[in-house]
């Protein structure tokens, strides 16, 4: 299937424009306020995934309750991984500041909250497993990756995209395990659901976490 189809563009697309908004976020700071570009690139991808929605027909396949059980628990365990391998060789460079919504009297600016956990909870999931699980890892194992089985994919497959996933992640150990565990569930379930529901769970637990600790950093 050519790179250019739109069956490959509306899993690429959305995912390519969160990454361009991380790397011009230094120039885009320059003119507003940086915590703005990060709540607002949310809702961009979240245009982008309505837009391509009807070309989604993974998205079609209703989990069963116990495969979404299933990535309940399994998202539970990769928070609880993330906040464990935070430091040392599980981590590339220093840890930043971070997504910090606070006013200048140091109560939490509610908007900018509910952008940054309607992004990391609800946008990033969908967006993030449409491309590294549905698209990438079927895609490794065969170029017309619609046609190809989660459960058939293989574990060369399994291994390059769950380490790529990792490489997107300053916490590159904690983002090989979650790479893995999404992985899996998909693979295992054949539902794209379960892995979201996975990964929403861990992104809206660890939102909780930071608002009630203020371990910034982590967002």
């Amino acid at each position: 299937m050519p790179l250019a189809s739109r069956p490959v563009v509306a899993r690429v697309f959305p995912f390519a424009v969160f990454i361009a908004f991380i790397a011009l976020q230094p120039v885009l700071a320059a003119a507003i306020d940086e915590r703005w570009v990060v709540a607002l690139r949310g809702v961009v991808v979240a245009a982008l995934l309505a837009w391509f929605w009807r070309d989604y027909a993974e998205l079609g396949d209703r989990p069963a309750p116990t495969q979404l059980a299933l990535g309940v628990g399994v998202g539970i365990g990769v928070f609880l991984l993330w906040i464990t391998f935070d430091s040392g060789w599980a981590l590339l460079g220093e840890p930043g500041r971070g997504f910090v919504p606070t006013r200048e009297d140091g109560t939490l600016d509610v908007t900018l909250v509910a952008l940054r956990l309607f992004g990391l909870a609800l946008v990033v999931p969908v967006m993030e497993e449409l491309f590294w699980r549905s698209f990438l890892m079927r895609w490794i194992a065969q170029r017309d990756f619609r046609a190809i089985e989660p459960r058939a994919v293989g574990a060369v497959a399994f291994a390059l995209s769950s380490g790529l996933f990792a490489l997107e992640h300053s916490q590159w150990f904690a983002g090989l395990l979650a790479g893995a565990a999404y992985a899996w569930l998909y693979m295992r379930s054949g539902n794209l659901w379960t892995a979201i529901a996975s990964h929403t769970t861990t992104n809206a637990i660890l939102g909780t976490w930071v608002l009630a600790t203020g371990r910034w950093s982590y967002w």
